[in-house]
């Protein structure tokens, strides 16, 4: 199979006046930018009224050290397994769809605690949990799926809605694929390296957790890396405090297409919340971006028709990337795996891979949401978290069995309002 790479389209660039800027970061090309506007003085000396000059919490962790600190995984046991086969068995037995994945029709009665227990580790500790040993060989793709739901509802039991169509009809698409297509979908249709075997520069998703389950593992690389975006905020906080205020103020979000004029929404990437004493939560820091929304990918180039990011920005999506890569743990996805991984404090990433006719990397995705342990949303992302969450239906619910391009991630225009 040819390399990924060489399929990549040629196609229109983007607004006029765009940063020398693309999906890919270039360490030279950052650290130029870097040092002109160092040299050109006039950059702001302190940081935004009100945020921190240092995070401390157990969700500040660095990469180099964070497995000394924390054991990240916890390995099913052949009680566990068997309490799983279990609830596979009753959940079956019922004849209900899957968007009837609970916590009741998948029953766990001892591993419940400890799926709680990862719940309050995403929420409120480092931040991640992988979930080790499904026996994903015993299981037909849906059994493995419906595992993967009901290990997945008793973590944060609210799925939420990554397309609004599947098969030509309105739908709550709530679990996608992540798999190379290039052998089988046009490049101008693919937006996302989500589809593709090129590296996966850090960035968010949308909603409160993400959960990715691996079917089965790369014949090479594909490594998943994780990074403490509030590690990275007290680095940029320390040495940048211009750059925690470009964060902090309205970017343009493009939208690809998939909502009306203007075609973007203006937004921070970077969100400070005190903390609150009437209701208890702590001191907390967002922060919500991907890159391709401001450089675009493959046959989704930044629109022409909407404002250009700028140099600022260009800078500070480029140390985002690189303070993350530089603190990053390496995770290397087995069959079996599933991560649970907070969104709101934990940047991710992928490194490029190697299938083979043998092996192919095949992981499935949840966006997720614990309404007990749930962090407050910030009023300007609350518009992306009602499109992820609200208003999704069991009877609507969409688990497709087979990899496809979903509709935000594609090259085609279209009526879908996800992400």
């Amino acid at each position: 199979m040819a390399a990924a790479a060489t399929l990549n389209p040629t196609f229109a660039p983007g607004p006029v006046g765009q940063p020398d800027i693309a999906y890919a970061p270039n360490w030279d090309t950052y650290q130029a930018r870097a040092k002109r506007h160092v040299e050109g003085g006039k950059l702001a000396r302190t940081l935004p009224e009100g945020f921190p000059a240092k995070l401390q919490s157990d969700l500040v962790w660095d990469g180099a050290t964070i497995s000394d600190q924390y054991q990240w995984w916890y390995r099913l046991t052949e009680n566990d397994i068997t309490e799983i086969n279990s609830a596979l068995k009753h959940f079956k037995s019922l004849g209900r769809p899957l968007g009837e994945i609970t916590q009741d029709t998948f029953p766990l009665p001892t591993l419940h605690a400890t799926l709680r227990e990862v719940s309050r580790e995403i929420h409120g500790g480092h931040g991640f949990k992988v979930v080790r040993g499904v026996p994903v060989a015993r299981y037909t793709r849906e059994e493995s799926i419906v595992v993967y739901a009901g290990l997945a509802a008793h973590v944060a039991p609210t799925r939420g809605r990554q397309d609004s169509r599947f098969d030509g009809r309105a739908a709550d698409v709530v679990l996608t694929h992540i798999k190379d297509l290039t052998a089988t979908v046009d490049p101008h249709n693919i937006g996302a390296p989500a589809y593709t075997t090129e590296k996966q520069v850090f960035h968010t998703d949308a909603g409160d957790v993400i959960a990715l389950f691996a079917l089965e593992a790369a014949a090479e690389g594909g490594e998943s890396y994780l990074a403490s975006s509030w590690h990275v905020y007290n680095q940029l906080a320390a040495t940048r405090p211009d750059l925690i205020k470009t964060l902090s103020e309205p970017w343009d979000n493009d939208d690809f297409g998939k909502s009306g004029p203007p075609g973007y929404t203006a937004r921070p990437l970077l969100y400070h919340q005190p903390a609150d004493d009437a209701s208890g939560d702590p001191e907390r820091l967002i922060i919500q971006y991907a890159r391709r929304s401001f450089t675009g990918y493959w046959g989704l180039p930044r629109s022409a028709d909407i404002p250009p990011i700028t140099e600022a920005q260009a800078e500070a999506l480029d140390a985002l990337h690189f303070t993350a890569e530089q603190s990053a743990v390496a995770l290397e996805f087995q069959a079996g795996d599933i991560q649970f991984v907070n969104n709101l404090s934990i940047f991710h990433a992928r490194g490029s891979f190697k299938d083979t006719p043998e092996k192919h990397r095949h992981l499935v995705r949840f966006w997720l949401r614990d309404e007990e342990l749930a962090w407050k949303t910030p009023q300007p992302l609350q518009r992306v978290w009602d499109r992820v969450y609200a208003g999704v239906t069991p009877e609507n619910q969409v688990f497709p069995l087979e990899p496809f391009v979903r509709a935000p991630s594609s090259g085609e225009k279209g009526d879908v309002v996800v992400k």
